[in-house]
């Protein structure tokens, strides 16, 4: 029995040794892990305290100090920025697969019906099917075209309205909200939806989504957001959005066929559910986080670019006048610029082009999470980090952009560059597979709007001697004072 017993123990020993071995090993790995250069935190909260109200000019003073590859940390959650067209490019071409995952957020994965939308669904086969969905049927260059008689009536009547208001003062922010959200209504619903009750319910989208969960990055302090109110306010915003979406989708259920304009996307949706049209089922909750994406991302970052737009054509005379003049050569006299003359401003789309660069509607966009350990520019990445890149301070890299703060149009003329994400140092919707699908619902309309304003209207500031360009910091970067202009017409 001893002996036995001695046997077995120097059997197991090796076993024993080799356990302890790979432990001290995998230990002794982790601890020599070469981790991207990290700001000073403070315990519990980490650098939170750091970011103040505008959180992507404070990363960018940040990164002159520890790189293009920084890991900050939110409470107690590790978040790599990264800064510079290099860094973009690996998390975004390079290693696109490896960061393809959405972190989960305590309010967008609410709003968004636990993640079933486009913009924050993990990346997955879910995803896959539909991301497929809103590129073959909702955001197809064809569908996005057979909406075209949407923007132009929306875009005629503010045009009439301005042209009425003129002498008085003209709240051209509050036009451009009610037209952008007049045309993702009629898009997505079917009809407009402009009573009051609807409008706050959309300006309520945006404050819910903006608004900062202490309990998304610190976890064991999650009930600081229900002290606060904040858990309240989503589920009371929650319910009421669901209601109004629930509402629309029994009235088009209800339909005995479609309006003779064709069929609005709740209309798509639903038959692609009721005939099982991609081999996907598609739930109830599914159309719904796909029409919440569709205001959340539509109406707001359309409005943003536009509203900065005209604010620096009032900054610059120049620039208003050179694009007045295209106007002019293209329009020859008819009562409006159509979709079809678009192409022939090279301008109109240098402008918003300079506009989306210096004014980056989403300017840290939309947060990714890496799937599996990656190296980057020689620097250790866990799997489960959460990742911002920066496109706005991309956007005026010095090394990148010649005079990056001055607003030049003219830099985008004759160049190839663009928005849809084969430029790393130009970034406003993202890149790769978690890309914006939806970039030429959002620039047709910002080009048909911006064209037809300054071929039919003079613009001059109300009471200011120069504009104030001041930001409010939330879903998108807005301007903080509304733009309030007298018109005269152009004959």
């Amino acid at each position: 029995m001893p002996f036995s017993m001695e046997v077995l123990i120097f059997s197991f020993l090796p076993f024993v040794l080799a356990v302890i071995l790979l432990k001290t090993y995998i230990s002794s790995s982790k601890s020599h892990k070469r981790l991207p250069p990290s700001p000073p935190k403070l315990p519990l909260i980490g650098n939170l305290h750091q970011l103040g109200s505008s959180p992507h000019r404070t990363l960018q003073v940040m990164a002159q100090t520890y790189g293009p590859l920084m890991l900050i940390h939110l409470g107690t959650v590790p978040i790599l920025i990264a800064s510079s067209v290099g860094a973009a490019r690996e998390i975004l071409k390079t290693h696109d697969v490896t960061f393809a995952s959405r972190p989960k957020l305590n309010i967008p994965s609410r709003i968004s019906y636990a993640s079933k939308d486009i913009a924050f669904s993990p990346y997955g086969e879910y995803w896959r099917h539909v991301k497929s969905i809103a590129v073959l049927h909702l955001l197809s260059n064809k569908r996005v075209q057979s909406y075209r008689y949407v923007r132009e009536e929306e875009m005629s009547l503010m045009m009439e309205k301005i042209r009425r208001d003129g002498k008085l003062v003209v709240n051209l922010s509050e036009l451009l909200v009610s037209l952008t959200n007049n045309v993702v209504c009629r898009v997505s619903l079917g009809k407009r939806y402009d009573g009051r009750n609807f409008k706050n319910l959309l300006e309520r989208t945006m404050t819910v989504l903006g608004s900062f969960s202490v309990g998304s990055y610190i976890p064991s302090l999650r009930w600081v957001d229900k002290l606060s109110g904040l858990e309240k306010k989503v589920d009371e915003f929650v319910k009421e959005f669901d209601e109004f979406l629930e509402g629309v989708i029994i009235e088009h259920e209800q339909k005995k066929e479609v309006g003779a304009q064709g069929p609005d996307l709740v209309d798509i949706l639903l038959e692609i559910q009721r005939d099982n049209l991609t081999g996907f089922s598609i739930e109830r909750d599914t159309i719904k986080a796909i029409v919440m994406d569709l205001f959340s991302a539509g109406t707001d970052t359309t409005f943003t670019s536009l509203q900065w737009a005209i604010c620096e054509l009032l900054r610059h005379p120049q620039a208003m006048k050179e694009m007045q003049q295209e106007a002019l050569k293209i329009g020859q006299g008819r009562s409006m610029i159509v979709e079809d003359d678009l192409e022939k401003m090279p301008y109109l789309k240098a402008v918003l082009k300079e506009t989306l660069r210096l004014h980056t509607p989403n300017p840290l966009l939309v947060p990714r999470e890496s799937t599996q350990d990656v190296k980057l520019l020689g620097y250790d990445i866990p799997s489960g980090t959460q990742v911002f890149i920066n496109a706005w301070a991309i956007a005026r890299d010095p090394s990148v952009w010649e005079a990056p703060e001055e607003f030049r149009p003219e830099r985008f003329l004759n160049k190839p560059i663009d928005y849809k994400g084969f430029h790393f140092e130009f970034l406003p919707f993202g890149a790769g597979r978690r890309g914006c699908p939806g970039i030429q619902f959002a620039m047709t309309v910002n080009e048909l709007v911006l064209a037809n304003l300054v071929y039919k209207f003079d613009l001059s500031l109300m009471g200011e001697d120069e504009l104030d360009m001041s930001e409010t910091f939330g879903i998108t970067v807005h301007k903080k004072s509304p733009i309030l202009v007298s018109t005269t017409p152009r004959s």
